[in-house]
């Protein structure tokens, strides 16, 4: 079955939707039923359908196997309330399917949503108080200085402009070089770490722009700056306003469920506590005003899963965790106490269970996938693509919630240097050398590339290989005749294109074996006989 790769970018869950409904339709198995007396041709049970595309969505690297029979039951019902497939009456629009024997068939007309086109970008006019957002290579104003005087055409060519920006600025009044001190301000520096966020995080999810799932106006840069540089000891984000943070009651809760059974004795013990310390904890993340992820963040997150279709875990991580630098730092917060608790009861062995049906990884997967991830608009796949999400940030949470330290030395980096360069003569150090001109530390991305690509570079990279393989076993004089022909003849089996390369048939000399004679030639005797 073809399945058609959904790459990130705008109205991703859309595009899921009418993948996964064009598979369902093009490959579910439909024949004749007989049912109540009467015979239904064109339809499928709902027991069958259930089992089918639970089946599809396992395996498919945009849902993954964490995916539950519930859940498919749950997305057939989608299904019927958005007329994708109908009962063989013809009745659609609710949600009145269960898993068992009704037949249902698919509907003549196309159950595909429209994808809706991206709105037409606004121009600037002069009176608007919205700035526009450009990328690091647009805005120099945040690289170069205001004050700085153009340089004629014939300076700029016989003179070095950075010496004489610098002979400038030693030349004007006290006060004109205070003011010049002082023109780096928070808010550019506050500019600097926005900016490099989302450029690293626009090449790690090759697209064009960010614009399309993300809108900058909904990203605080004092957000990142405190994620990065306001931690404890064990990596978790710390708060200025304990108000924000989890109450005690809850906090005691997680943590007792996280050090199971290695808990306060002051607290009550009978059967069945742990259950209900368990509801507690959930009860209160879904009262939370919206998901950990946020409503503004939830396009941005939806595309991320699109990194995982093709196993690129590592590339996933790191875009994960620019994302999760982008929470408020009191979602952080919680979205790192909850990840670490669910990832030490899903490995907890002593953990009694606590539920009669499911384990411990999938409870904490589908219980708090709803307070992690959603949309502010009800989406069909929210349910399918939080448990996605969250499987993988409970797997890898250690690294994803940890701080980038690449990230965060090229923005430091980044700022001491246009201090230290704003700041001239006085930012020599103690042994005279200029700071300005010290080098940034620039770091770059590999470029995606596709599977064919991959292929190509892969078949090449092993050709490589075995032809200098080769060419040790013909050159190398510490191997003896012997064993050069014998590992020669190895290769020519297993690589015969390669050894036919490098020697050509005609500069071939086989030995031709050689034809040992017998040793004896014995003549057969008449057997001695009485008669003869």
């Amino acid at each position: 079955m073809n399945t058609h790769i959904v790459t990130p970018g705008p109205y991703r869950a859309t595009k899921l939707w009418n993948e996964v409904t064009r598979l369902f339709r093009s490959g579910m198995p439909i024949r004749k039923h007989r049912q109540n007396f009467r015979v239904h041709s064109a339809c499928f049970m709902a027991t069958a359908a259930v089992d089918w595309l639970h089946q599809l969505l396992c395996s498919n690297s945009n849902f993954g196997p964490d995916v539950t029979r519930q859940q498919t039951v749950q997305l057939l019902k989608k299904f019927l309330k958005n007329h994708v497939i109908e009962d063989v009456k013809g009745r659609w629009g609710s949600e009145d399917l269960e898993d068992n024997g009704s037949l249902y068939r698919f509907p003549s007309t196309s159950p595909l949503k429209p994808i809706p086109s991206p709105a037409p970008k606004q121009t600037s006019t002069p009176g608007s108080s919205l700035k526009r957002s450009l990328s690091l290579r647009d805005k120099e104003g945040l690289f170069r200085f205001r004050s700085t005087k153009k340089l004629s055409k014939e300076t700029q060519e016989n003179v070095d402009p950075a010496l004489q920006a610098k002979a400038e600025v030693e030349n004007q009044p006290i006060g004109e070089q205070q003011a010049h001190k002082q023109e780096f301000t928070e808010e550019e520096e506050h500019e600097i770490w926005k900016e490099i966020a989302l450029t690293h995080l626009q090449k790690i999810l090759g697209i064009a722009s960010l614009d399309e799932v993300l809108d900058r106006r909904n990203v605080n840069p004092q957000n990142i700056i405190h994620n990065m540089t306001k931690v404890n000891k064990h990596g978790v984000v710390t708060l200025d306003d304990k108000s924000n943070d989890l109450p005690h009651w809850v906090l005691s809760a997680m943590k007792s469920l996280a050090n199971w059974p290695k808990y306060d004795s002051v607290q009550p013990s009978y059967p069945g506590f742990e259950r209900d310390v368990f509801k507690t904890v959930s009860d209160y993340f879904y009262s939370l005003a919206q998901p950990l992820l946020t409503f503004q963040l939830y396009e941005l997150f939806i595309n991320v899963l699109g990194l995982l279709q093709s196993n690129c875990e590592r590339v996933a991580i790191e875009a994960l965790q620019l994302c999760t630098l982008l929470l408020p730092p009191a979602s952080r917060r919680k979205l790192q106490l909850l990840m670490r608790m669910m990832s030490r009861i899903s490995h907890n062995v002593d953990m009694p269970r606590l539920h009669h049906a499911i384990g411990a990884r999938t409870l904490m997967v589908h219980t708090f996938s709803g307070c992690v991830l959603g949309s502010a608009v009800e989406c069909e796949l929210d349910e399918l693509l939080a448990t996605r999400l969250v499987s993988f940030l409970m797997d890898h949470q250690h690294t994803i919630l940890s701080v980038p330290e690449y990230l965060l030395t090229a923005v430091t980096d980044h700022v001491q240097y246009l201090r230290s360069a704003q700041l001239g003569p006085a930012s020599r150090g103690a042994q005279g050398v200029d700071m300005a001109s010290a080098p940034m530390l620039l770091h770059a991305f590999c470029r995606q590339i596709s599977s064919v690509e991959f292929e190509e570079q892969r078949v090449a990279a092993s050709h490589k290989a075995m032809e200098d393989l080769l060419e040790i076993l013909l050159t190398d004089r510490s191997i003896t005749d012997k064993d050069r022909q014998k590992r020669l003849k190895q290769f020519r089996k297993q690589y015969p294109d390669i050894y036919s390369r490098r020697i050509p048939a005609s500069d071939r000399e086989e030995k031709k074996p050689k034809i040992k004679p017998p040793l004896l030639t014995i003549r057969k005797t008449k057997a001695f006989s009485i008669r003869n």
